[in-house]
């Protein structure tokens, strides 16, 4: 979009008017686009809040309840919300396994909950079995791979 062309007066007084009326334009301009910085900064901040706690309460269900609940957070809330690692075990060896959601190869608006299903044990698979998985919670922080070489 091309700039605005104002024509130049052409008595001093209407000039003076102008420039005056433009520079309040751009201070008014200037004003409206850090108040709107403000408020994503403050949105931003309390959508991030919001999906902490619907991650929180998700784990509060699959404890009290003992398995997964649908509808579970997304994976791009779970992320958002400060619990990028979700903990899972296996069903046949208990195995415990910590997966990183953001690495998953699904669209960022699926339920936490969906690929699960399709998550599989290494250990087993190597044997030749495919036991499911079995949901225990999402956490911030990973724990350490019994399986990662060391380093």
């Amino acid at each position: 979009m091309s700039p605005k062309r104002h024509p130049t007066p052409l008595s001093g007084g209407d000039r003076k008017a102008l420039r005056k009326e433009l520079q309040k334009s751009r201070g008014v301009t200037l004003m409206l686009a850090r108040q709107s910085e403000d408020l994503r900064t403050r949105a931003e901040a309390m959508l991030r809040e919001a999906d902490k706690l619907s991650c929180e309460s998700w784990n509060e269900r699959m404890w009290a309840d003992g398995e997964p609940i649908d509808p579970s957070p997304t994976v791009d809330q779970a992320v958002n919300g400060g619990f990028p690692w979700l903990q899972i075990e296996c069903s046949r060896c208990r195995t415990p396994r910590d997966i990183d959601l953001a690495a998953l190869k699904t669209p960022p608006t699926t339920c936490v909950h969906d690929p699960a299903t399709r998550l599989r044990c290494e250990k087993c698979k190597n044997a030749g079995k495919r036991p499911p998985a079995t949901l225990l919670q999402m956490v911030p922080k990973a724990r350490r791979d019994p399986f990662a070489p060391e380093g």
